[in-house]
């Protein structure tokens, strides 16, 4: 069954089941372009966009508060996932993301009117009161990525610190061989070693926690241009106001509305820590996987937990999966890294017109992340076993030690000493008394791990 709604372009076949109007149906028709569907996260942070600025309106004497009421319950069927299939629209539409601004609010108002029973709500009259798509499509992204980060990736990353910070408590004395250059180098205790890795992780999350400073900022209020053309004044901190308060997030209204609608550089400058987490991550997977290669062949110091069978064809084989996995969404985020920025370049005037790419991009990242390092940590760390035989094994073989001899017999004599002790397969202890610059309970004496770490 059809419906016929009408736009200024004129008559529209809609399926009558379906909520949203004329323009969404446009949309649907005009862009046939991929399977990527507008983020159910920026849905959610239209709707919350939505409410608020129909209850500002309501505030400033503009709008109808009956209408105001019937938006702001439609607005929280939405936020409940009550209307998921409404919102169909693909990511690569119009870059000011119009078509997804125009299906909030034809959806919003064809719900409003089955709920009044009469037609009782205009999508662009009502719905779209005091706003622009120019406006409210940034101002909607800003929404979804601080509460993405807020509440899915940035607890993960802390939960996935927490771990290794527990991993380090639990092997406070634990003595391994380091390594540079894939080469063998000093000892070190492996606490010591995962605290680099905690670090890392918590230092990325202080730097993505400073760059959402910026993206707490809405354009909402500037409409078209910047301007603030039909919008009432106050509008702009009220709504700002009421988002703040729908999230529990310090939204606010943003000083330069014309920076806010033309550039993208807040969501380029964000990504750019995820970027750099992204390559955190990486190379903590990559030092996991190298650590628990083998188990017999490989340096296998590193236990880590068997979660399913490695192999079609070679029985018993297991492999590092979850890190795998993670080093893939790491490659993915990198990738959307390079989309995010090429997005924040090309804003011309008064608009950036890569508006859905940006966002698709960036909750993609931020989803990701979230997801791989919980997974990471649930599935791979909080299982992790360090093998002590066998980093003690490699310690005693390790002629890096020589090292700790250099203060006594100087640089020279002490590579001299480890050349000995390569060429000839002896200790490091033998060739130094073999050589005559030291006993060898003096050598073993300077040559102990614990006085190294």
């Amino acid at each position: 069954m059809k419906r016929v709604e009408y736009d200024s372009l004129g008559p529209v076949e809609v399926d009558a089941e379906r909520l949203w109007g004329p323009q969404t149906q446009r949309s649907l028709e005009n862009f046939p372009i991929g399977e990527e569907k507008m983020p159910r996260e920026l849905i959610r942070a239209f709707a919350i966009l939505k409410k608020a600025a129909a209850e500002a309106n309501v505030r400033l004497g503009v709008l109808d508060g009956e209408k105001g009421k019937i938006i702001a319950a439609v607005c929280d069927e939405i936020l409940a996932g009550k209307l998921e299939g409404e919102f169909p629209l693909a990511v690569w539409q119009t870059g000011s993301g119009t078509q997804t601004n125009m299906n909030l609010n034809e959806v919003i108002a064809g719900r409003g009117n089955a709920l009044a029973g009469r037609k009782l709500l205009h999508p662009n009259d009502d719905v779209n009161k005091s706003q622009s798509s120019n406006d409210t499509f940034p101002s909607a992204m800003r929404i979804a990525a601080v509460c993405a980060l807020q509440e899915r990736l940035l607890p993960a990353l802390e939960r996935l610190a927490a771990e290794f910070r527990a991993l380090e408590e639990r092997y406070p004395e634990l003595i391994t061989l380091g390594r540079t250059h894939l080469q063998d180098a000093v000892p070190l205790r492996f606490s010591q070693m995962v605290s680099g890795w905690r670090t890392a992780l918590e230092t990325d999350g202080e730097a993505i926690r400073a760059a959402l400073e910026n993206l707490r900022l809405l354009p909402l209020g500037g409409t078209a241009v910047g301007t603030g053309l039909n919008a009432p004044k106050g509008f702009d901190i009220l709504s700002a106001e009421r988002v703040a308060e729908l999230t529990g997030i310090g939204f606010r209204t943003g000083e330069n509305k014309f920076r806010l609608l033309s550039s993208l550089g807040d969501f380029a400058f964000c990504h750019g820590t995820l970027k750099a987490l992204a390559a955190d991550l990486m190379k903590i997977a990559n030092d996991l996987r190298w650590l628990a290669s083998g188990p017999r062949c490989g340096l296998g110091e590193l236990e880590l937990p068997a979660n399913e069978p490695g192999s079609s064809i070679m029985p018993g084989k297991v492999n590092p999966t979850q890190c795998e996995a993670l080093t893939m969404a790491a490659v993915r985020v990198m990738g959307n890294d390079t989309a995010v920025s090429l997005a924040a370049s090309q804003g011309n005037f008064q608009l950036n017109v890569f508006l859905p790419v940006t966002a698709y991009s960036f909750l993609q990242s931020v989803r990701l992340l979230g997801d791989a390092m919980e997974s990471f940590r649930l599935r791979c760390v909080a299982g992790l076993k360090p093998r002590p035989e066998v980093m003690e094994e490699h310690l005693d073989r390790s002629l890096m030690n020589v090292t700790a001899l250099s203060p006594a017999i100087g640089y020279d004599r002490a590579a001299e000493v480890a050349k000995t002790a390569y060429r000839e397969g002896i200790t490091l202890a033998q060739a130094a008394e073999k050589l005559g610059y030291l006993s060898r309970a003096e050598a073993e004496k300077l040559l102990d791990p614990k006085k190294m770490v």
